[in-house]
């Protein structure tokens, strides 16, 4: 009878990583509150946004990382940082480093006729087509955004211009590969639009519990069938300029 017990125990010790994010010897703690940002363009628009120049630190995993203030309050502001697995490295070692909440900011491509450039996205879960969500055991747990960050964010749009829309979106590794059928098969399941990330922030940040939201601006549009970018269109600049705000805003107000 003690066999089944010798086996379970021993599966328990296979399945734990030889690896574990953990602070280096020489590494600072870092503020309890971070910003995630998936681009260059993002990273730059938040430093000008700061009313003070922040500390430059030590990259992560390729990713530049400040230690900014804003109304009293440190942040740790992070990127960039493009597809899942260097994303979740980068938010591995957050948490070791003492992050607890963390709000991603990011663009993304509408799969639907409603969902417009220039539009905010809340993402409320995520299709994973991703390789790197699969790798953390979260048994019946479904990964999704801290409902107290996802509020907040929600919150904090309702008092803008920017037509905003909540729902779920679809994580993939291969943009390149967003054949016809994939979208349409989305689309008629309601899912928002496509990104890189998503996925697998929600599911590393559920396997760690810490509180994670994200907000993506649509930057071009796929519902059609054709591609259409909007990278250079005003509503997508104008609400990047208006994301930033928010998300600091929303930052500095965690408790």
């Amino acid at each position: 009878m003690r066999a089944p017990s010798t086996q379970a125990s021993e599966g328990q010790v296979l399945d734990i990583a030889v690896i574990e994010p953990r602070r280096g010897r020489n590494e600072q703690p870092l503020p309890s509150a971070g910003l995630l940002l998936f681009t260059p363009q993002d990273v730059q628009l938040v430093l000008q946004s700061l009313p003070t120049s922040p500390e430059k630190l030590r990259k992560l995993y390729l990713a530049e990382v400040y230690r900014g203030a804003l109304h009293d309050r440190e942040i740790v502001i992070v990127g960039p940082s493009l597809g899942a697995p260097q994303t979740a490295m980068i938010l591995e070692k957050l948490i070791a480093l003492g992050v607890k909440d963390i709000v991603a900011l990011g663009w993304c491509g509408s799969l639907q006729s409603h969902v417009q450039i220039g539009d905010v996205v809340l993402p409320t879960g995520a299709i994973s087509e991703e390789g790197t969500s699969a790798h953390y055991p979260l048994g019946s747990a479904l990964p999704g955004p801290a409902p107290s960050l996802l509020k907040a964010l929600a919150e904090a749009l309702r008092g803008s211009d920017l037509k905003t829309h909540a729902g779920a979106v679809w994580t993939t590794d291969a943009p390149y590969r967003e054949t016809a059928s994939k979208i349409l098969t989305y689309q008629q399941e309601g899912v928002l639009a496509v990104e890189m990330e998503v996925s697998a922030l929600f599911t590393v940040a559920c396997f760690r519990s810490i509180r994670l939201a994200a907000a993506l601006i649509v930057s071009d549009d796929l519902h059609s069938l054709k591609w259409l970018h909007g990278f250079k269109d005003t509503k997508f600049h104008l609400a990047r300029e208006k994301m930033v705000g928010i998300v600091l805003r929303v930052l500095t107000a965690i408790a």
